[in-house]
């Protein structure tokens, strides 16, 4: 089992797609963020079954990632890129037919010099000042860019897992001002956007972590499960330690499981020093003790009458953002940090 098993439910992120979809209520599109490898689920394998599923655009953050997307599903959908028209990015741009996301006024020079008749979507900055072309740049070029018929006119909310943000409404109006009149679909809202309501919907909404079974989308249904495999057993008396640093000491005569995954493998090593982090043995909670390192942790199973030969750290009891909360994260960063050494599995 290597360092552990991680079955990706495939029907969960369908699942939750169509779900998503169902909050425009047929007046807009919906798309399917799948950059970073689909959160690292493995976008070769999730996004043909979000295609199957419906899904028709598709987004990634770099170029080279919509080229590898392009092999995965083949010519049809639409593949747009976040981070635009890169330098050096307009061979994989033609060749993958993908759709860069112009962010600067470099980019748009780059893009119709080098792509004059490839497509394109302009992506605009209305507050959170990380990517997107700025309101004095976009007045000079939405002319130019207007005629050359854009694909899309997106902007990135920044407090959108927020809904009483005072940003979401604010974003919301700058957007309706910088795009009003513009020859293209519109498109504003990520995961939380969309569940803001529909005026925040426009043409098009793009969920990502929701797809995946995260925060801000309460609803989700969970798509990952990772169950860990049990190297060893041992019984620790009392007051004997456990682990670096002689971080745990035993109150009890105790039984031990070590197991082989630790934070080499994206399980945060601050996981072992919340004090609070568990894995589970069916309903059962064991809790994690001593420090979390490279490749082991260590688990209190004094209480089980019989210890299995996995136990389960992601699980219906322990969700991504359960665990992300022990360790002073987000749930991203937990789906997007688990290692690849371990053996997966996809659940049709």
């Amino acid at each position: 089992m290597a360092t552990g098993s991680l079955t990706i439910d495939l029907a969960a992120i369908a699942a939750n797609w169509r779900a998503l979809d169902a909050l425009g209520g047929g007046s807009c599109r919906t798309g399917a963020v799948v950059k970073a490898d689909a959160y690292g689920l493995g976008a070769s394998r999730v996004a043909p079954a979000l295609a199957q599923a419906g899904a028709r655009d598709f987004f990634v953050a770099v170029a080279e990632e919509g080229a590898a997307l392009r092999k995965a599903l083949g010519p049809g959908p639409d593949i747009y890129v976040f981070a635009g028209h890169m330098n050096g990015d307009a061979a994989a741009i033609r060749d993958a037919d993908l759709i860069p996301l112009l962010n600067s006024p470099e980019q748009v020079e780059r893009h119709f010099r080098l792509l004059p008749r490839a497509a394109f979507g302009v992506q605009l900055d209305t507050g959170m000042n990380r990517l997107g072309l700025e309101p004095d740049d976009w007045r000079g070029l939405r002319d130019l860019v207007d005629g050359n018929g854009p694909r899309l006119a997106i902007s990135h909310l920044a407090s959108a897992d927020e809904p009483d943000h005072s940003a979401n409404a604010a974003q919301l109006r700058t957007f309706v001002e910088m795009t009003e009149g513009l020859n293209a679909p519109r498109s504003l809202a990520a995961t939380g956007g969309a569940l803001l309501g529909r005026a925040w919907h426009f043409d098009m909404i793009r969920p990502g972590i929701g797809l995946y079974g995260g925060l801000p989308y309460a609803d989700a249904v969970p798509a990952v499960r990772l169950s860990l495999p049990v190297v060893q057993q041992r019984d620790v008396a009392v007051g004997e330690s456990v682990g670096y640093g002689n971080a745990w000491h035993a109150d009890r005569p105790s039984r031990v499981a070590t197991l082989a995954s630790g934070y080499a493998d994206g399980l945060p090593r601050a996981i072992g020093q919340s004090g609070s982090a568990k894995v589970y043995a069916g309903a059962t909670a064991c809790p994690i003790i001593g420090r979390v390192s490279m490749d082991l942790l260590t688990v209190d199973v004094t209480d089980l009458d019989e210890v299995p030969d996995t136990l389960e750290m992601l699980c219906e009891h322990q969700g991504i953002d359960a665990l992300a909360d022990l360790a002073g994260t987000i749930g991203y960063e937990i789906l997007t940090s688990l290692g690849h050494r371990y053996e997966r599995h996809y659940a049709a």
